[in-house]
C-alpha cells in the first residue's frame, strides 16, 4: 500500500500515459471541482474531448482556470499525459508563480496493461504505438522530475498499487492555525541573553538555569535573529532551542541565523556583524553543539500562521499574497523583507516599505528593521527594538496587543544611523482621488458597503468645510431604524413589535435601555497631553463631536468639559483598569435644547406659539356662536381636539428644553465604551458597557449620568414587565427606550444593532400635534424602515471597521476611509423622521 501523504496545497500533476487510469484516479481521491481534465478542456473549446488539434486552446484555458484557483489558495489537480519534460516544466512554473509546492503522482503501469486498456475503449482517435512513446518517454525522464522542480514524486507502477494507493492532505509546516495561543512574540534578541531572560521573567515565565516554564497556556514565539551582535549568541540559542523542545516555545528564523547555519555547513560567508563572536563562541561549546545549533536552524520554517490564520509572524514580515505558501520567493521576503538588492548611502540593503501597502485581514508580527519604538502600520507591528544598538528588548502579548519592553543593559553593536531615524513613514496620507472613485469599503465583519461617487464627494465636501481636526475623528455612529409599526390601533411604535424583531433573529436577551432626549455626541479623551500628540497626531486634551464629526461645544466650553471627563476617568481608574491612555465613547449629551435651540425655536416653537394663539381663541369663539344659537355642528370638538392636541404638542417639546448658562449645566449619558488603547469593545456586551461607564457616574455626578436599563429574556414575562415600564417612562415626559441584543454585535449579518421604539407624545414633536388622530395613524403606519434599516446595518460595520483599523494602528487613510463612509451613506435621503 502506498500512502500519499499529501501537502494541503499543492499544484497536483498526476502524469501517466493514455489510460493509465488518471481520471478514474483522480475521481476516487479528489473533488469534482479540484480536478481540471485536459479532456474535459478539449471538450469545452472545442466540443470533443478527441479533437486533438484543440490542445493549445484546452491547455491554455486549463491553466487560465488553474492559476485563478491556485491564487485563492486551492488545491489543484491536472489531468494531462504529461510525460515530457517540457510539458511538465510549465506546470512547475504555475506552480513556482503562485508559491505553491509542485507534486507529481505518476502512474507508470506496465504497457500491456495501458494496450488492453485503449483497446477496450475503443473511442482514441490514435493507435497503441502512441501509448508506447508515452511510456518510453516517461520512464526516460522520471528519475529526473525531482531536478525538474517537484518536491515530491509518489509512481504507482501496477494496477494493485493504484488501487491501494491512499492519500491524506497534511498542513504545511507554516499552518499552525490549530494553534490559538495567547502568544508572547519576542523581537530581535541579536545574542542578548540577559535582556531575553529578565524580558521572559516580566512576561510571567518561570526560569531554572536553562528550563523555562510558561505562564499557563501562553507560547513564546521568537521573530528570528537570535544571534550576533549582542554579547552571548551562544546562551541565546541553548536557552531558546530548549524551550522550543520542551513545547514552550516557536521560532522562525531570522537572516542572522540563516547566515549562521550557512557558515556551519561550509559555506563562505562573510563573518561579519558579530558572526564572528557568535562562531566562535560555538567552537568553544564544542562539535556536538555546533551539529545541534545547525539541525535546530534547518528545521525552521520561513514564517507561521497562527490563531486560525488572524495572525502570522514572520522575520522580515509577509504581505498577504505570501501568507501560507511555500517557496523560495516566499522565504526570501521572509528573511530579507522587500528588496532588490541595491544598497543606500550607508552600504544598507534599501527595504521597501510593504507594510504601508498592507491590506490583509492577519495580523503579521515580525522584527528585522530596527526602530526606536514598536512600530504599528496598518495590521502589522514590527517588534525589532534595537536591542543589540542599545534600544529595548520587546514582546507583543496576544491577543492583548500589549507590549512588554525592556532596556539593553549596554550598546553592544553600533548602527549604521541611529535608531530613532530608522523608523519609516507609514503611509498616513489621505488619499482624496482614490476615495472619490465609486467602489466598496471591505469590512472584516460584514464584507464589502458600496458606494457610489456622489456620495463620497459629499462627504468630503461636509467634513472638509465642517468637520473636527481629522485626527481626532476615529468614529462616526451610525443611524438607527425605529421599530416596525405598532399592530395597536393608538400606538405607531410599541416594545412588542421590538421583541418580535429580536426573537425573529434568533436572539435570546435584549437590553433596553432608556433613550435621552439629547444630542448624539462622541468623546474622545486622552490621559494627558502628550497622548494626544504621539496617538492622534493633534494637540488637546482630546475633542467632542457630532454624529457627523463637526464640533459640539465652542473651544472654552468644550476643553472645561473634557478636563472634568478625563479627572471623572481617573478617579474611576478606567485608564488603569484598560490598561489605556485613551477612550472613546458614545453618549448622549443633555439637555436636547444645547444644541436644538434654533430648530426649537424656528420650528417647533413656531408651530405652538401659532397653535396657542389661533385654536384656543377659536374655541371660544365657537362656544360663542353657538351659545347665539348659531349650528356649529363637528368644528366645536373638532376644533377642541385640536386646541388638545396642540397643548400636548407644546408639552412634548417644551419637557426639553432647559436653560444652560454655561458648560457647569452640561450632562453626559455615556452608554457605549467603543474602544481604548489596542482594544475596540466590540466584543463586550451592553451590559458591561453600561456598567463600566457607570463609574464615571460614581466619580462624577454632576458631569455623568447612568442610564436606566432593562436586562429581558425574550418570550418570558419579562417582555410585559419592560413594555410596562417603557409606558411609564413615556408617561412621565420620556422619549423612549433603545433595543439592542445583549451581545454588541448581531449575530445576523443583516440584523439590526438597536432599534428604537418612541414614546406616543414624544412622536407629537416628529410627526405633528394631531399625529394620533386614526386617519393619520392609518398613514403613517405604512411607513417604510428598508432603506433605513439596510443603512443602519452598513453604517455600523463600517464605523466597527475604522475603529478596529485605528486601534491597529493602520494608516490614517484607512481609518478616514471607513468614518468618510458612515458620512457618505449619510448623503443619500431617508424621511428623517423615521
Amino acid at each position: 500500500m502506498t500512502q500519499i501523504p499529501l501537502p494541503e496545497l499543492a499544484l497536483v500533476a498526476l502524469v501517466g500515459a493514455s489510460s493509465s487510469g488518471k481520471s478514474t484516479f483522480a475521481a476516487q481521491h479528489f473533488g469534482p471541482s479540484e480536478v481540471l481534465s485536459s479532456d474535459h478542456f478539449r471538450a469545452l473549446v472545442s466540443g470533443s474531448e478527441h479533437t486533438l488539434d484543440a490542445n493549445a486552446a484546452a491547455f491554455d484555458s486549463l491553466f487560465y482556470v488553474a492559476a485563478k484557483r491556485l491564487e485563492r489558495g486551492l488545491l489543484t489537480v491536472i489531468d494531462a499525459t504529461s510525460v515530457r519534460p517540457d510539458d511538465r516544466r510549465r506546470l512547475v512554473d504555475l506552480a513556482r508563480a503562485h508559491d505553491v509546492l509542485p507534486v507529481a503522482i505518476v502512474l507508470d503501469l506496465p504497457r500491456g496493461v495501458l494496450e488492453a486498456r485503449h483497446e477496450a475503449r475503443g473511442d482514441r482517435p490514435f493507435n497503441a504505438a502512441v501509448i508506447g512513446r508515452q511510456q518510453t518517454e516517461l520512464r526516460r525522464t522520471l528519475r529526473g522530475m525531482g531536478k525538474e522542480g517537484f518536491r515530491h514524486v509518489w509512481t504507482l507502477r501496477t494496477p494493485e498499487d493504484v488501487e491501494a494507493a491512499q492519500i491524506t492532505r497534511v498542513p504545511l509546516y507554516t499552518n499552525k492555525k490549530h494553534l490559538h495561543g495567547p502568544f508572547d512574540f519576542i523581537g530581535d534578541v541579536h545574542g542578548c541573553l540577559t535582556e531575553l531572560r529578565e524580558l521572559l521573567a516580566g512576561l510571567g515565565y518561570m526560569l531554572d538555569g536553562d528550563q523555562v516554564t510558561p505562564p499557563p497556556g501562553r507560547t513564546a514565539i521568537f521573530v528570528g535573529d537570535l544571534v550576533d551582535r549582542g554579547p552571548d549568541s551562544a546562551g541565546v540559542l541553548r536557552l531558546v532551542m530548549g524551550m522550543v523542545a520542551s513545547g514552550a516555545a516557536l521560532c522562525v528564523p531570522g537572516n542572522h541565523d540563516e547566515k549562521l547555519k550557512r557558515a556551519l555547513d561550509g559555506k563562505a560567508v562573510k563573518a561579519l556583524h558579530g558572526l564572528d563572536a557568535t562562531l566562535a563562541q560555538l567552537d568553544e561549546a564544542g562539535p556536538e553543539v555546533r551539529a545541534q545549533v545547525r539541525t535546530f536552524i534547518d528545521g525552521l520554517v520561513s514564517h507561521l500562521v497562527l490563531d486560525g490564520g488572524k495572525v502570522v509572524v514572520a522575520h522580515a514580515g509577509l504581505p498577504e499574497k505570501y501568507q501560507g505558501r511555500s517557496s523560495g520567493r516566499v522565504r526570501s521576503f521572509a528573511l530579507y523583507g522587500d528588496v532588490d538588492g541595491s544598497t543606500d548611502d550607508l552600504g544598507l540593503p534599501v527595504r521597501r516599505d510593504w507594510a504601508a501597502e498592507y491590506r490583509g485581514a492577519a495580523h503579521v508580527v515580525y522584527g528585522h528593521t530596527p526602530v526606536g519604538q514598536a512600530r504599528w502600520v496598518n495590521r502589522t507591528i514590527d517588534i525589532d527594538t534595537g536591542c543589540a544598538f542599545g534600544g529595548a528588548l520587546t514582546a507583543l502579548r496576544y491577543p492583548e496587543m500589549e507590549l512588554v519592553s525592556v532596556p539593553a543593559h549596554a550598546q553592544y553593536a553600533v548602527p549604521a544611523r541611529p535608531l530613532e531615524m530608522m523608523q519609516e513613514p507609514g503611509g498616513e496620507t489621505f488619499d482624496l482621488a482614490e476615495f472619490l472613485q465609486p467602489g466598496r469599503i471591505e469590512t472584516r465583519s460584514f464584507g464589502g458597503v458600496l458606494l457610489r461617487a456622489g456620495e463620497r464627494a459629499a462627504a468630503v465636501e461636509t467634513f472638509s468645510r465642517y468637520g473636527v481636526d481629522p485626527g481626532w475623528c476615529l468614529y462616526l455612529p451610525p443611524t438607527m431604524s425605529p421599530v416596525e409599526t405598532s399592530a395597536r390601533p393608538e400606538f405607531l411604535e410599541h416594545p412588542d413589535e421590538a421583541f418580535a424583531y429580536f426573537r425573529g433573529q434568533g436572539v435570546a436577551q435584549v437590553v433596553c435601555e432608556e433613550k435621552h432626549m439629547g444630542s448624539r455626541a462622541l468623546l474622545v479623551l486622552t490621559r494627558d497631553d502628550a497622548v494626544a500628540r504621539q496617538r492622534f497626531g493633534v494637540e488637546g486634551l482630546g475633542s467632542i463631536y457630532t454624529r457627523t464629526g463637526r464640533p459640539f461645544f465652542k473651544p472654552a466650553w468644550e476643553a472645561n468639559v473634557l478636563t472634568r471627563a478625563r479627572e471623572a476617568a481617573t478617579r474611576a481608574g478606567l485608564w488603569d483598569r484598560l490598561n489605556t491612555d485613551w477612550l472613546l465613547l458614545d453618549a448622549e449629551i443633555l439637555p436636547w435644547s444645547l444644541k436644538a435651540e434654533e430648530l426649537i425655536k424656528a420650528q417647533y416653537a413656531a408651530v405652538g406659539a401659532a397653535g396657542n394663539a389661533t385654536l384656543p381663541a377659536a374655541v371660544q369663539a365657537l362656544k360663542a356662536a353657538q351659545a347665539r344659537g348659531v349650528a356649529v355642528g363637528e368644528w366645536l370638538p373638532r376644533t377642541q381636539e385640536r386646541a388638545a392636541d396642540m397643548a400636548l404638542y407644546r408639552g412634548a417639546y417644551r419637557a426639553y428644553v432647559r436653560r444652560v448658562a454655561g458648560p457647569q449645566d452640561v450632562q453626559i449619558r455615556p452608554f457605549h465604551l467603543l474602544a481604548s488603547e489596542g482594544q475596540v469593545h466590540d466584543g463586550q456586551d451592553h451590559l458591561w458597557h453600561l456598567t463600566t461607564l457607570g463609574t464615571l457616574a460614581d466619580a462624577d455626578a454632576t458631569l455623568f449620568g447612568r442610564t436606566a436599563h432593562r436586562l429581558v429574556m425574550l418570550g418570558t414575562p419579562d417582555e410585559a414587565e419592560t413594555a410596562a415600564w417603557w409606558h411609564e417612562l413615556t408617561a412621565q415626559g420620556g422619549e423612549g427606550m433603545v433595543v439592542k441584543p445583549l451581545a454588541f454585535r448581531p449575530e445576523q449579518r443583516q440584523g439590526q444593532p438597536a432599534v428604537k421604539v418612541r414614546g406616543r407624545e414624544y412622536l407629537r414633536i416628529i410627526y405633528g400635534p394631531e399625529y394620533t388622530r386614526p386617519e393619520h395613524l392609518a398613514r403613517l403606519k405604512a411607513r417604510a424602515l428598508g432603506a433605513k434599516r439596510a443603512r443602519a446595518t452598513r453604517e455600523f460595520h463600517l464605523g466597527l471597521e475604522g475603529l478596529h483599523r485605528f486601534t491597529e494602528h493602520a494608516a490614517t487613510g484607512r481609518v478616514h476611509e471607513c468614518v468618510l463612509g458612515v458620512l457618505a451613506l449619510e448623503s443619500d435621503p431617508i424621511d428623517v423622521r423615521l
